[in-house]
């Protein structure tokens, strides 16, 4: 396959490491004398490339001025999904936008909405290879940007502590995740929260309440100066024990039609709240505590933060860096070698891996059974602890390479 000139799209949400899959893709596409250029403002751009005057071309004065090293993406985003798109020639349209500007093939970073559309765009006959990228962690293979926002959520977590043992608060944190809990699981982690709340569990309140009660009122009462703090990280895709799925239904829904997940916070502060209120030992601990107050101060605050768009930005991790720099410039090897509608997955050694992106899109939740090792060491999922009983397992010289 002859491929002279690549366009680079970036759609979906923001995160880190996607600046190093562009430097990856113009860096090793310029090597193979190929030249790059950006397509702004993700799908959008993509379907509107036919009206744009110009679009940049990734020399190497350009690729030096973006910093690999910061989330977010030089070329921009949207959330638009091809298929959707109220134009039945949106295709044709497409088509000449790329002819105009001589574009011979696509690589496309982002999630399972983005892949979907890579596979949509493949079946056009417009030549992609799709880069893996959420910070969900949600797709078969390791998606840039998963470490990045693992990372700022423990960092958040972990700083939130401060300000909860100044005010013997509960402190409940939400974060990304939709229907997985990789980040809030690992981010949590990373934070030694006190409990983790992920969609993959459906909560049991009266065992999240008793978890709590139990390790907060024990730490201020063991303080000298009566301090504790207690700290919940839960991803936005909160489910009770019934399994319906808690959110502020007023949110909506996005550009690819799924509900606007928020509210999971709101949610657990008002149910431990309201356990608080009736537990009559409550008003008795907070006496011997010198916290009541009468009228004013009778249970301990339960507060939920939501740091929302700030575990998307700022900075990559190393990890992420590294990742999209190896990524993007295998998706160049791939298209060049006509192994289109792939995902690629990572460089080991000499060897570019890929997955059709059919497959690569498919969700992946959290391996519940990796929760019980954790359960064993104090954190509370919001269900009755599984006793860990391990198995050890030889593990190969292969497996370790990996």
């Amino acid at each position: 396959m002859s491929i002279k000139k690549i366009g680079i799209i970036t759609s979906g949400g923001d995160c880190g490491g996607l600046n190093a899959v562009i430097k990856g893709v113009a860096r090793n596409a310029y090597a193979m004398g190929i030249e790059t250029v950006v397509i702004p403002n993700g799908y959008a751009g993509l379907y509107n490339l036919i009206e744009l005057d110009n679009v940049v071309s990734l020399n190497a004065e350009r690729v030096s001025k973006i910093e690999a090293s910061l989330a977010g993406s030089e070329a921009g985003h949207s959330r638009v999904k091809i298929s959707k798109i109220d134009d039945p020639n949106k295709y044709d349209r497409i088509k000449k936008g790329l002819e105009k500007f001589e574009i011979d093939g696509l690589i496309i970073s982002g999630g399972d909405d983005t892949g979907s559309v890579v596979v949509d765009l493949s079946a056009q006959g417009i030549p992609c290879i799709h880069v893996p990228k959420t910070m969900d962690l949600d797709l078969q293979p390791y998606s840039v940007g998963g470490d990045s926002a693992i990372n700022r959520i423990s960092v958040f977590a972990r700083d939130l502590k401060t300000t909860g043992m100044s005010h013997n608060r509960i402190i409940v944190m939400e974060v990304f995740g939709r229907y997985v809990g990789h980040t809030a699981f690992r981010g949590g982690i990373g934070a030694e929260a006190d409990a983790i709340l992920i969609p993959e569990v459906p909560v049991d309140f009266d065992i999240l309440y008793e978890h709590m009660k139990t390790t907060f009122l024990a730490r201020i009462e063991r303080s000298d100066v009566k301090a504790g703090t207690y700290l919940i990280v839960v991803a936005e895709g909160l489910s009770d024990a019934s399994g319906e799925m808690r959110y502020d239904e007023s949110a909506g829904v996005d550009a690819f039609g799924h509900k606007k997940l928020a509210g999971a916070g709101k949610y657990i502060r008002q149910e431990l709240e309201k356990r608080l209120k009736a537990d009559p030992e409550i008003e008795a601990f907070m006496k011997r505590a010198g916290m009541f107050v009468p009228g004013i101060y009778s249970i301990p605050e339960v507060r939920e933060v939501t740091p929302g768009h700030l575990v998307r930005s700022g900075h990559s991790s190393a990890y992420d860096v590294n990742f999209g720099y190896k990524t993007g410039a295998g998706a160049v090897i791939l298209l060049c070698q006509g192994k289109t509608g792939n995902t690629v997955t990572g460089v080991e050694g000499h060897k570019v891996l890929y997955m059709p992106t059919t497959d690569a899109i498919k969700r992946r939740e959290v391996d519940i059974e990796e929760l019980s090792l954790f359960e064993s060491l104090g954190t509370c999922f919001g269900r009755k602890p599984i006793e860990f009983k391990p198995e050890t397992v030889e593990e190969s010289r292969d497996a370790r390479a990996m």
